[in-house]
């Protein structure tokens, strides 16, 4: 009982955060990879249109990511996640109604709305609760919630499909967006938008900080937004961002319908896949993140790229299950390495002060590669008739990512922070 009241309240913000992230991210777009295979069968998709609804949903969390910092600036970052979670929620429902191409596509586009209102702000109090060298772990810890969503998915879905048959992929629906609005009252409950509303700091700021107001020194420090300078930073961070969205959207929606359609497998088996990258993908987001406090930005993100675009590569010349299981082994255990890291390198280089809209600005050209990386594959797969070549695009885009990621300079001195 003495270790919960000093617990300082940020960790139960990071616990806010990766539930969000469980039910924005996990449930509202990636529970669609594992629902395709039977929900395409049931409605008659193409593998273009797969891609589509996918890109639906990446547009509506892009407009969530240009206008969210308007409402949170109105009415908090609390409310704000509260709001979208309740909106991934209530979408999820009627997808799981849906009759064909058209409404699921406008669905969809809903709940990526939804996931953009409670992703993006939940990511940014990253920097406002943690300090310098926290943050990567902070971070990191808040995207375990993608983990386990894709393994509760890869372990609801072919259960429900098993038990009701075609169309259980419509109760799956239903189950997961009544988790989603259970999450959405849980965090109007305990989220909170800033260490001063309940007179703390920070964790992890030097005593010094608090006493000499360092911290604040180690803000003014950074440039402005509207700076040439910034600019330009953001936009290589950005671009950096956008092929890590390209690139694993495209793996993230479609490995398990190649596994279904290009490999044979069943669904179930299909599923005990997704399983696995859930699972290894858990530790994925505070191990690298984590990593990279003690290595660097550039040097983190060059080791995840490097990673994805072997496993993207291997998924793309797949002629065993051996390399299939590798492939799955290198993308879980990076999965969401790269968002925890950038959230942590936003707030080095802007500063706390900027740090939350900055990582909307990053975050906006982010969206642009996911919109663009599953609408290319799936074309790519009604042409060439299976996702070979949608996963060799995955796989250059990553090895881009991993060049630009190694043109990154180190960001400004910070304040050093208490451990």
């Amino acid at each position: 009982m003495a270790a919960l009241k000093r617990l300082h309240y940020g960790w139960v913000v990071v616990v806010a955060g990766m539930l969000t992230v469980f039910a924005s991210i996990g449930f509202g777009r990636f529970a669609l990879g594992m629902l395709l295979p039977s929900m395409g069968v049931s409605l008659s998709l193409t593998y273009a249109e797969m891609g589509l609804i996918s890109t639906g949903n990446l547009v509506g969390y892009l407009v969530a990511v240009y206008g969210v910092r308007f409402l949170v600036r109105r009415i908090g970052a609390r409310w704000t996640v509260t709001g979208g979670l309740v909106l991934v929620g209530a979408s999820m429902i009627v997808v799981g109604r849906a009759i064909g191409f058209a409404d699921s596509l406008v669905l969809y586009t809903l709940t990526g709305l939804g996931s953009g209102i409670a992703n993006v702000p939940v990511m940014g109090l990253v920097s406002l609760w943690f300090a310098r060298q926290q943050r990567g772990k902070a971070a990191g810890l808040m995207v375990i919630g993608n983990g386990l969503a894709i393994a509760a998915a890869g372990l609801l879905v072919p259960a429900v499909s098993a038990a009701l048959g075609a169309e259980g992929w419509r109760t799956s629906w239903l189950i997961l967006a009544l988790a989603v609005l259970a999450v959405a009252l849980v965090c109007g409950l305990i989220l909170r938008n800033h260490p001063a509303e309940l007179n703390l700091v920070p964790v992890g700021t030097a005593p010094a900080a608090v006493t000499q107001g360092a911290g604040k020194a180690a803000l003014d420090q950074h440039a402005p937004l509207d700076s040439r300078k910034t600019r330009l930073l953001l936009a290589h961070l950005g671009t950096i961002y956008a092929l890590f969205g390209g690139s694993y959207v495209i793996y993230a929606t479609f490995i398990v319908t190649s596994l279904v359609a290009d490999h044979g497998y069943t669904e179930m088996t299909a599923g005990t896949f997704w399983v696995w990258i859930g699972a290894l993908s858990v530790f994925s987001g505070p191990v690298f993140g984590s990593l990279s406090d003690r290595i660097g930005r550039r040097a983190g993100l060059a080791v995840v790229f490097s990673f994805q675009a072997t496993s993207y590569a291997l998924a793309a010349a797949a002629g065993s299950p051996a390399a299939l299981w590798l492939s799955v082994v290198l993308f879980g255990v990076v999965a969401w390495s790269t968002p925890s890291i950038m959230a942590a390198a936003v707030g080095d280089y802007m500063g706390a002060a900027h740090a939350a809209d900055a990582f909307g600005t990053v975050t906006v050209i982010f969206g642009i590669g996911q919109i663009i990386g599953p609408a290319l594959a799936g074309v790519a797969a009604d042409h060439f008739g299976g996702f070979a070549a949608s996963f060799g695009l995955a796989s250059v885009l990553a090895m881009a990512a991993l060049c630009l990621a190694l043109l990154l300079r180190p960001p400004l001195a910070a304040t050093p922070a208490a451990c």
